[in-house]
């Protein structure tokens, strides 16, 4: 066993060396996602055929291991989640803040990655030796686990949920303040997708905001043609939305030429 001591200051690391593991320190605590490429590297540069990965906070189930690595096995999966949603829906044990911020991160990364995971935040997980050598997280913080899926689905790879157990308690609960690990998640999913898929990220709401700077300025001119007068809140809703819109779609165009050409500096 592997463990990753994030600059602790309590007896991790001396407590995870007496029970025989192998331990990775980082000098300064890093974050989550420094911690997850940190085990990926080295079980990259050992050949590993399988890692799995879980937290340290007690709240999975080792025992459920086997389960979990199974469809790496049988050559099913290439990324397996842990989810803690089964047939009727999340746990109920699970805290209502957690609920929401699960399903609405989780309808972020279907969203932008055409998946169908339910799951998305899970760090209980599993990677075969092909997700290994692909996937290498450059979000530091708690977004790495979002990267990972974005990352794993644009190579192609296969992403399997097995339903699993999870543990709440007062030793589980986690340090970061909810609304600041909802709002970091997101934002870091919303930037990697930005740069994978920048037409999407901002071309899209760039179109939808012209569309409508288009319906409240027709509105309004033909208000004018009839009445002779400007309605000065449709004018302004319709000049306020053709600059953002413009300026959302030149970015959108302007980093999708910048990111392609990227692409194609980088040898295959």
């Amino acid at each position: 066993m592997v463990v990753c001591d994030d600059g602790s200051s309590d007896e991790t690391a001396r407590i995870a060396e007496s029970l025989g593991c192998i331990v990775l320190r980082h000098s300064r605590n890093l974050g989550y996602g420094a911690a997850i490429r940190t085990l990926i590297d080295r079980a990259r540069s050992e050949g590993a055929d399988v890692l799995v990965t879980l937290d340290g906070d007690g709240q999975h189930n080792p025992k459920e291991i086997g389960s979990l690595v199974e469809p790496i096995i049988v050559g099913t999966a290439d990324v397996v989640i842990g989810t803690r949603f089964g047939e009727n829906g999340i746990r109920k044990d699970v805290p209502k803040f957690r609920k929401f911020g699960i399903r609405t991160i989780t309808r972020v990364v279907d969203t932008l990655s055409d998946s169908t995971v339910t799951d998305a935040q899970s760090g209980f997980r599993a990677y075969s030796k092909r997700a290994l050598s692909t996937i290498r997280p450059g979000e530091h913080g708690m977004g790495a686990s979002t990267e990972i899926l974005l990352m794993a689905k644009d190579s192609g790879l296969t992403i399997v949920e097995v339903p699993t157990t999870v543990r709440y308690s007062d030793d589980s609960k986690s340090t970061l303040n909810p609304v600041y690990h909802f709002t970091d998640v997101v934002a870091s999913t919303l930037k990697v997708a930005s740069l994978r898929h920048p037409l999407i990220t901002f071309g899209l709401p760039g179109v939808a905001f012209l569309a409508a700077s288009l319906i409240f300025g027709v509105w309004a001119l033909d208000i004018f043609s009839q009445e002779g007068r400007l309605v000065t809140n449709l004018s302004l809703i319709s000049i306020g939305s053709a600059i953002i819109g413009t300026i959302l779609l030149t970015a959108g165009i302007l980093l999708y030429t910048l990111v392609t050409l990227l692409r194609e500096q980088i040898p295959h």
